[in-house]
């Protein structure tokens, strides 16, 4: 079994907030790194333990997240997508599942940590109506291959928001966002900073986990397969996504259409559509 393994660091367990843990020159990133490396470890061992025979661990954060030097040897390491059309972000049809680590719900979602889809700006991104972030984004590319999504881990805002897109889905929350409400109101600097409000695991504890439900979900995958469900959309297909107010920049909302290939759609930027209110 050959595992694809997306990994993004909002969704760690001990990760506080993203000035001093997500982004280079934070007093906390090397530990934020080092941190998800280790939830990732963990994932690893249970995928092994299950029977993978390859697990690739691509690094999802956009500043990075892996400390190479930490990770599981016998794990792949993939970083740096293509541009500037990034989907399906190496992933292909060889693999046998999807699994994340670190990730964090879409943005918007109520009682979440650090939710964001792409970056802060955005406040919803949707493909045929149904809202979608980053998690939705990589298991819609896997379902066009026959991929099926496994596992996820992350807070529990995330987990709700996965298991509501695949059923069967295998999910383990590390903490848990104690902040109400969505800040589509905000701007995006007051967006960044307020989602930060979170009970969090003990990062053992949360590894402790990962590692038994990694393995529970692809033990489960070897003995019955139809048990995953896939995020299959119909075409054609339009792509909306809704942004806040950015600095100089207002809101605005963008749309793009494809009449067959949901990969290219995510690809293309879209087109202004109206002006977000």
């Amino acid at each position: 079994m050959k595992i694809y393994l997306m990994t993004d660091m909002e969704g760690v367990s001990g990760v506080v907030n993203y000035r001093d843990w997500c982004v280079p020159g934070g007093r906390y990133y090397e530990d934020g790194k080092m941190l998800l490396t280790l939830e990732v470890n963990a994932a690893v061992e249970g995928f092994f333990e299950a029977g993978a025979a390859e697990v690739h661990v691509v690094d999802g954060h956009g500043h990075g997240g892996i400390n190479p030097i930490l990770l599981d040897r016998r794990a792949c390491y993939i970083r740096h997508f293509k541009r500037p059309n990034p989907y399906p972000l190496f992933l292909d049809s060889a693999y046998d599942a999807i699994a994340w680590v670190g990730q964090h719900a879409k943005a918007g979602t109520e009682y979440a940590h650090l939710p964001h889809t792409g970056n802060f700006r955005v406040i919803d991104y949707t493909i045929n109506g149904v809202s979608i972030g980053e998690f939705g984004q990589v298991a819609i590319c896997g379902a066009t291959m026959g991929v099926r999504s496994i596992f996820g881990a992350g807070d529990e805002a995330f987990t709700k928001e996965a298991k509501s897109l695949i059923p069967g889905l295998e999910t383990v929350a590390v903490k848990k966002g104690l902040q109400d409400g969505t800040g589509d109101e905000c701007d995006t600097e007051a967006y960044r900073d307020r989602n930060l409000s979170a009970l969090h695991l003990h990062p053992e504890a949360a590894r402790e986990r990962i590692r038994e439900g990694a393995r529970r979900a692809l033990a489960r995958l070897i003995a019955d397969p139809d048990s995953f469900g896939l995020l299959t959309l119909q075409p054609p297909y339009r792509k909306v996504v809704k942004y806040r107010a950015d600095g100089d920049n207002g809101p605005l909302t963008v749309c793009a259409e494809h009449p067959n290939d949901v990969i290219e759609l995510m690809n293309m930027p879209g087109l202004p559509l109206q002006s977000a209110t």
